[in-house]
């Protein structure tokens, strides 16, 4: 066997995707000259002591986490150091803001006077967007630029250069509790590897899974996990809106669970084996048995049946999508519709319920610019975890790049502590 090595030959990225149901742990290395990631290990397994974002047993999570760690670290053969996680949960806000600079001063003698645009104007903009009221017990995660406008001039990507006398930008802010990603970064901490940044969910997938065109003439990406749906809306290049809806693929699980009276190990089996998104698409003749002790009559029940079931729940979480694409502030339509990831879009039939219901494009998102072992990680189930190994190449985050991100949170989370003092 080969010992272990510690990946400072190579230019490592690692990614943990800690969810409701399942942990997942990716390391990948940057190939040289290129956007792309080459998959060295992965590894997955039940998640513990963590629901909806928030931590309920804290020895459980780390318990779990050194397991999927251990087991990423001896497939890629190579020993973790720093590792990227994801976060979501109902205490993630998203907003859109805009700020804007004066550009009209000559640094050196103070004369007014058109001059192009420099990198420090640019950070100056996002600095002062970033200037919002927020409750002592929040921060801002990311920061995500949409457009600039100088002076006359709309729907610039990037300023740098051009020449003006007024700079304005508007940006996406994902905000989250200081609290949740305390406790999440000191899980990981604990087990001797550095967090070098924070990701909601949805971002990492759309890193994934998106392409350029789509992000561009409008999508909408998302990602149905086991308790919560998460989404982020694309136009122009930009993010536009994002949120977290608490209703996950969880949920029809545990309809499953309380309608055939059989344990919610037993339901996820079925809505695996037999479940529809779609009722019409499922057959009313094919009728499988469900588990039984003994003593207990046998029972059965037709794939039709038990889909109804599915489809209804479906339908709701659906509705609450829609609800939230409506509240994105854009005028155009989404030209590309929308992708699913997640667990929850691995469901049989869920993208031809979603077109029907949305009267759009569905297409189930697949992780791309991944190299290597791809077999084992290019299911909908996995592409946050490969977004997270993507997200030192691709990521546009001002937050993130000025180190807004972890120490930060400490920092504020001390003094929110302090003040009850």
């Amino acid at each position: 066997m080969r010992p272990i090595s510690n990946g400072q030959e190579r230019q490592l990225t690692v990614g943990i995707d800690i969810g409701s149901s399942k942990i997942c742990c990716a390391i990948g290395s940057i190939m040289p000259g290129s956007d792309r990631v080459k998959l060295l290990g992965i590894s997955s397994m039940p998640s513990m002591g963590f629901r909806k974002g928030s931590i309920s047993h804290r020895n459980q999570l780390i318990e779990q986490l050194e397991k999927v760690l251990f087991e990423a670290e001896t497939m890629a053969n190579t020993k973790v150091n720093n590792a990227i996680l994801s976060v979501t949960g109902e205490h993630i806000r998203c907003l859109n803001t805009q700020a804007a600079a004066a550009l009209n001063r000559n640094r050196a003698n103070g004369v007014s006077g058109d001059r192009p645009i420099v990198k420090t104007d640019i950070d100056q903009v996002l600095d002062l967007a970033q200037a919002i009221s927020l409750p002592p017990d929040r921060d801002i995660l990311h920061t995500l630029p949409q457009e600039y406008s100088v002076d006359t001039l709309k729907e610039i990507s990037n300023p740098l250069g051009l020449t003006g006398r007024r700079l304005e930008g508007r940006v996406h802010l994902v905000t989250a509790a200081i609290s949740s990603m305390k406790n999440l970064v000191d899980c990981v901490e604990e087990l001797g590897i550095k967090v070098n940044g924070l990701v909601f969910q949805p971002l990492a997938s759309a890193i994934a899974t998106l392409k350029n065109d789509e992000m561009q003439l409008g999508v909408t990406l998302a990602e149905i996990g086991s308790s919560t749906t998460n989404i982020v809306v694309y136009h122009g290049g930009a993010v536009r809106h994002s949120a977290v809806i608490p209703i996950g693929s969880a949920s029809i699980t545990n309809d499953i669970a309380v309608m055939l009276q059989i344990s919610i190990e037993e339901a996820e089996n079925i809505k695996i084996k037999y479940a529809s998104a779609k009722a019409s698409l499922s057959s009313p003749k094919l009728e499988f048995d469900l588990p039984s002790e003994n003593g207990d009559l046998k029972r059965s029940i037709s794939e039709h049946e038990l889909s109804r079931y599915v489809e209804a729940r479906m339908q709701e979480i659906f509705q609450l999508i829609i609800n939230e694409i409506s509240r994105a502030d854009i005028k155009e339509s989404l030209t590309y519709g929308l992708v699913l990831s997640g667990g929850g879009a691995q469901l049989s039939n869920i993208s031809a319920l979603a077109g029907d219901l949305m009267g759009m494009r569905v297409r189930i998102g697949t992780p791309t610019h991944i190299e290597g072992i791809t077999d084992v990680a290019d299911l909908p189930i996995h592409a946050t975890t490969m977004g997270l190994l993507l997200w030192p190449i691709w990521a546009d985050d001002f937050a993130q790049s000025t180190h807004i991100g972890v120490k930060t949170y400490f920092q504020k989370f001390k003094q929110f502590i302090q003040g009850f003092f």
